[in-house]
């Protein structure tokens, strides 16, 4: 019998798995399937795992490690083990509240025709606890107005608040790769959302782990810069397509063009500065060296030097 929920959690951080395993199985509504997949982790995965006789559970271990620069392989695997009518992917540190599938269920029922869904989020600590809140949304937007708002910095998502319809993101290829997943959770849900749009709970139902464990805080940087590169090429043939005619996705539409240099700008700057906090000035030469190669501009390298002092001196 095909489960209405597939979850896919890509394990590899031990620390908090049963605490993210424990949520999933205490879920109100419980017509779902928990896929785990470990990628090749050092630490005692499969321990954690045999702790629990669930049926809905199957365990997978990947043969070799796939990675943080390559994580998305690991996303796309847990989607190809899926039989579900719609897809979760959990980071393997986050929770949900017990609620999540049974509001998800109510906003599904309501627009029955989308490809992908999302929540609201508390955001929450090494304890576990709620510190802080994503933002409230509309119940019903298009791509345009999504990607306005992630792209100037007025709106928090992550990759396990939304559910996306499982055949149409294997349709659309599977989660979006860039190097260390870096804005594949973004590209993901515009690509599923492009035709019809998305739709959100404002009850927040899922918990996202600030942690310094997160992939997405460390990694290597000049990989970061290569994805960043990568999404602007996206975003560019995104544009490309047909402008909307009517209300105010035409407007959003223009804002966006005119709004993607200083994001893809203020992406590059980040990486640089963060770089520059971790090795120096050592840093700022080899950028300096990768100008070209990663088209970042003399006045760039500029104000992140003047960033950088500004920080030191502090």
């Amino acid at each position: 019998m095909i489960p209405f929920f597939s979850i896919g959690i890509p394990a590899f951080k031990a620390k908090f798995l049963d605490e993210c395993i424990n949520s999933i199985l205490a879920q109100t509504y419980t017509d779902f399937e928990l896929i785990i997949v470990n990628d090749a982790s050092p630490e005692d995965i499969g321990g954690i795992v045999s702790q629990y006789l669930d049926e809905r559970i199957s365990y997978y271990v990947n043969d070799k490690n796939i990675g943080a620069e390559n994580v998305v392989d690991n996303w796309n695997k847990c989607l190809s083990y899926a039989k579900g009518d719609y897809f979760i992917l959990m980071g393997d540190d986050d929770t949900m509240e017990s609620n999540y599938l049974e509001e998800f269920v109510k906003l599904i029922n309501k627009y029955p025709d989308l490809n992908i869904y999302h929540c609201r989020s508390y955001i929450i600590n090494e304890n576990s606890e709620k510190i802080l809140l994503s933002n409230s949304l509309p119940e019903y937007e298009s791509v345009y107005d999504n990607v306005w708002h992630r792209i100037t910095s007025l709106r928090t998502q992550f990759i396990s608040d939304f559910v996306y319809r499982r055949k149409s993101l294997v349709e659309f290829g599977g989660f979006y790769k860039l190097p260390l997943a870096w804005i594949s959770d973004d590209i993901s849900a515009y690509i599923a959302m492009q035709e019809k749009g998305i739709a959100h709970l404002n009850n927040p139902v899922f918990n996202y782990r600030k942690s310094n464990l997160t992939i997405s805080r460390s990694g290597n940087s000049e990989l970061k810069m290569k994805a960043v590169l990568m999404a602007e090429s996206w975003f560019k043939t995104f544009l490309k397509k047909e402008a909307p005619q009517k209300g105010y996705d035409k407007v959003l539409y223009m804002a966006i063009n005119q709004r993607l240099s200083a994001y893809i700008l203020k992406r590059k700057l980040n990486i640089i500065a963060s770089s520059l906090n971790k090795k120096g000035l050592v840093s700022w030469f080899f950028w300096l060296r990768k100008s070209k190669e990663y088209e970042i501009s003399k006045t760039l390298l500029f104000y992140s030097l003047v960033e950088f002092f500004k920080q030191k001196h502090k």
